[in-house]
């Protein structure tokens, strides 16, 4: 079965097994301790430091096992935020941050700091302009991920560090999704990574901070990792993880070259098979591996577990396939469609046969969901009715509110008016992109007695 959410969590890398199992031989023991036991393990430790430290462009000194990604970047800002507290309480970061990052900022602002989103681009970048307007006097600590999660899209982050040095601010970057790939480009403070982003074992992260950044751990330390990560090393997964990390590095560059190329595939044939979809995303600088599209008239729930049935394994950030029932904060902040929104990361070793049946299933898979949903044909004929027209879509979650939009739009006029009212979150975000899709005009958003309305000129 064809596993394509290596975004989420690669599978584990041959290497890393090897390593994990010859550690839990000869890695058992404290290595803290001076007898021949510890020894050993201090040999491991202080092996698989310098692996990872090589790997990310640091010291050994100023590299931190942690006991997950999500882990080092709570740390990490935290720490950097209390170590410059006398400089401010402000806190920058990009809207498509990871949500470690983010909920590390929610936990910020509730204890009394302040904080902002740099906005992106509809590819999903920031650009270092954005920061630069966004850093202040008391702006302690800015953040960028190297490359987003959800749409690939890779951040200009030397152009960000040169803004962040210039203002005085340190830069954490998370570079989970990337440090597989490649090194991060130089002039960032602090980094975070997640081992099983690149085919490690999973309970492993990094943390690197820059001699010279100001840091102050949070929370109870002991003599272990240089006080940054309280506990007892867990010396097998850092082992295998700093084992992995070089081994997926000296295949990056040729693993790069054929996963973009199958990438690229399914980029330019998904439009050309399956009629209104977006592919979202940055088509030149970024990941590899990672291509995102949004299929109108989709519910992604149900085409994840189409595809699941049809043997493959994506994920989504589609607001239908969450509990929240709100779109991912990643396609809202890019003001690009969210449902029917499919993400498919490609593991190292993918096949071109496995691509290409994934091509072959995908099209057959949406036409059904779009029937069973009701969606309407393309080109139906539909009498002209009235100058304008009201849906009511209340209580129907997406893509239900576009689906009752398309079918009535042709009922109006060119140059009439449907107005859509909608409680589900998502229809702020499907709805203009619909309309941008479709060629009609968004006229806007306006207040209603149960949810909002939403205004939708014909246009053709």
């Amino acid at each position: 079965m064809p596993y394509f959410d290596a975004a989420s969590s690669a599978p584990l890398h041959p290497v890393a097994r090897q390593a994990l199992l010859a550690a839990l031989d000869e890695g058992w023991a404290d290595p803290a301790r001076l007898y021949r036991e510890g020894r050993r393990a201090r040999l491991l430790l202080d092996a698989a430091r310098e692996t990872a430290a090589e790997a990310v462009g640091c010291r050994p000194d100023e590299l931190t096992f942690t006991p997950s990604g999500t882990w080092a970047v709570h740390s990490g800002i935290s720490g950097a935020l209390a170590g410059r507290r006398r400089v401010g309480r402000h806190l920058a970061v990009s809207a498509v941050e990871h949500s470690s990052v983010l909920h590390a900022a929610a936990a910020h602002e509730a204890q009394g700091g302040s904080v902002s989103e740099v906005a992106v681009d509809r590819s999903g970048a920031v650009s270092a302009a954005g920061y630069a307007d966004t850093l202040r006097e008391d702006t302690a600590l800015a953040c960028l991920q190297s490359a987003n999660h959800e749409v690939g899209t890779e951040q200009p982050v030397a152009e960000v560090a040169e803004v962040c040095r210039a203002a005085g601010v340190p830069l954490l970057v998370d570079a989970a999704q990337s440090l597989g790939w490649g090194p991060v480009p130089e002039g960032w403070s602090l980094l975070a990574a997640s081992a099983h982003k690149w085919g490690g074992p999973a309970g492993v992260g990094l943390l690197a901070v820059r001699k010279g950044v100001r840091f102050a751990v949070q929370g109870p330390a002991d003599e272990r990792e240089s006080g940054r990560a309280a506990g007892f090393e867990n010396l097998p997964a850092i082992v295998a993880a700093a084992a992995s990390l070089r081994a997926v590095r000296a295949q990056a560059a040729a693993e790069a070259v054929r996963l973009r190329a199958l990438v690229d595939r399914i980029r330019a044939r998904v439009p050309e098979l399956v009629p209104d979809v977006e592919v979202v995303g940055d088509p030149v600088r970024r990941l590899p591996h990672l291509v995102t599209f949004s299929c109108l008239y989709v519910d992604g729930e149900t085409l994840l577990h189409e595809l699941d049935r049809a043997e493959f394994s994506v994920s989504s950030g589609s607001s239908c396939t969450s509990s929240t029932l709100i779109p991912s904060h990643v396609l809202k902040a890019m003001g690009v469609l969210s449902e029917g929104n499919v993400r498919v990361s490609l593991p190292a070793g993918t096949a071109d046969e496995d691509v290409d049946r994934f091509l072959d299933v995908l099209p057959r898979v949406v036409a059904e969901v779009r029937e069973r949903l009701g969606a309407p044909v393309p080109a139906q004929p539909s009498p002209v009715a009235a100058a304008s027209l009201v849906v009511d879509a209340l209580g129907k979650r997406c893509p239900i509110p576009v689906i009752e939009l398309a079918k009535v739009i042709g009922e109006v006029p060119p140059g009439g008016t449907v107005t859509v009212l909608s409680d589900d979150e998502a229809a702020r975000l499907d709805i203009p992109a619909w309309c941008a899709m479709r060629e009609q005009e968004y006229v806007g958003e306006e207040p209603a007695d149960r949810g909002s309305a939403y205004v939708v000129r014909r246009l053709i």
